[in-house]
């Protein structure tokens, strides 16, 4: 498996190192295919991409930065470290820590494995001279919580691979460095006591978890079915779309998904280099957290009083679907609209999931399914429409043959004159003169 010290795009994680694990970065970040010189990915090369990240054009940003930014949000990146040193980090990061414990920065500004600092990227990054790269939320400040150093056999057998432990224990560390938003671009299959209380304690602070609904390439089982700790009450669980907008079949699927969110060809930062272009092969749901994470950041600096609850409902009410009453397993309720999740209105009539601000139960406009029985006896209201067409054609024949007596005996009496069709004609010319 190519390893980060050999190139910066990653790997695709082995479905047997998940089975050992039990856990494993939902990152399916294989080679990538950047639009730049060979060699841009790699560390010591500092080579950037002109063109924006393609995301941008589906996530409403030409109009979203006119009502937020993410500016005074603090969003956590609880992931393989973040690499300051990357030009377009360097100005975002505010600090971090190391949870690991591998001898490198007790800060978590160092990142082996590239992950983290991808993340990073397609949340915050700043823009450089040369560089198309711009984060989603670009006012929104960074802290990086250091939990794994790789997913190679080397740092797993050494105890420093992915593990439920680091990742809780991450997540409250992040709630208690006042992190509003916490990305946690990884899942795992088991439900977790110490994870589940980890993230009851993040929203009772009022800090929302974003976490990835699962890839099918990194994960230890292909079914579908709920991953953690996205399928937790108070987190938000993003599955990747491809890049026409649609569901992956490469993410997980369940009833714990809430929303979508871009995550193939995505532009962003890499570690000890420029930009690279990562997923060009499917989507990977990471990135698709990280979208959803600098999302939540928008609407948590646009209605900081709603809460993760309030965040939650905007982004899943807003999210963009063909059936306003709908949610899917592959889906959830849509493709991520932040604009539209800043600027809605909730009311009682609000179309899509339970509101947390109103009662909106009864929102709905299909009509509740029903039974049609069918009857052999004529029913009264038929009798009556029956016979009150018969009433009607005797009623017509009657009136048009008194209506031909009347213009009868009008043409024998009358003297001559302009016909009927030239004054008609008149009339027709002078209306439409008068418009």
């Amino acid at each position: 498996m190519p390893r980060i010290r050999a190139r910066l795009a990653f790997a695709t994680v082995g479905v047997a190192a998940g089975a050992l694990l039990g856990i494993a970065p939902s990152t399916a970040l294989l080679p990538a295919a950047p639009s730049a010189a060979a060699g841009a990915c790699e560390p010591g090369t500092i080579s950037f991409i002109p063109d924006a990240p393609p995301a941008l054009a589906m996530l409403q940003a030409d109009v979203v930065g006119s009502r937020a930014t993410g500016k005074g949000v603090l969003v956590a990146i609880v992931d393989s470290g973040i690499d300051v040193g990357n030009p377009h980090l360097a100005p975002v990061v505010e600090g971090g820590v190391d949870l690991v414990g591998d001898g490198e920065r007790a800060d978590g500004l160092s990142d082996l494995r590239g992950h983290g600092t991808a993340i990073a990227g397609v949340i915050a990054a700043a823009q450089v001279p040369g560089s198309g790269l711009r984060g989603l939320a670009p006012d929104a400040r960074l802290f990086s919580v250091r939990v794994f150093r790789g997913d190679d056999d080397e740092s797993v057998e050494a105890g420093f691979g992915p593990s439920v432990e680091r990742m809780a224990e991450g997540i409250r560390v992040a709630v208690d460095r006042g992190a509003t938003v916490i990305n946690v671009s990884m899942s795992d299959i088991p439900d977790d006591p110490g994870l589940a209380q980890a993230v009851e304690y993040a929203r009772a602070h009022g800090s929302l978890v974003v976490a990835s609904g699962g890839n099918r390439s990194t994960s230890a089982s292909t079914d579908d079915g709920p991953r953690y700790p996205g399928a937790y009450p108070g987190a938000l669980a993003v599955g990747a779309a491809d890049a026409q907008g649609q569901p992956s079949d490469a993410s997980i699927h369940g009833p714990h998904i809430d929303v979508i969110a871009p995550g193939q060809n995505v532009l962003s930062a890499a570690t000890g280099a420029g930009d690279c272009v990562y997923s060009t092969d499917f989507p990977a749901s990471s990135f698709a957290t990280a979208y959803a994470s600098a999302a939540a950041a928008l609407v948590a600096e646009a209605h900081p009083e709603d809460g993760p609850d309030g965040w939650i409902y905007r982004l899943s009410a807003s999210a963009a679907r063909a059936d306003l009453d709908a949610r899917d397993d592959a889906a959830g309720w849509g493709l991520i609209q932040p604009y539209d999740a800043i600027t809605m209105l909730p009311d009682a009539s609000t179309r899509g999931p339970e509101s947390p601000f109103f009662d909106t139960s009864a929102s709905a406009v299909r009509p509740a399914p029903g039974s049609v029985v069918l009857e052999h006896r004529a029913e009264p209201f038929v009798i009556t429409k029956e016979f009150a067409l018969v009433l009607g054609i005797l009623a017509a024949a009657v009136l048009g043959s008194l209506g031909a007596f009347i213009v009868f005996r009008r043409q024998r009496d009358e003297p001559e004159g302009p016909t009927l069709a030239e004054t008609t004609g008149g009339l027709l010319t002078r209306e439409v003169e008068a418009e």
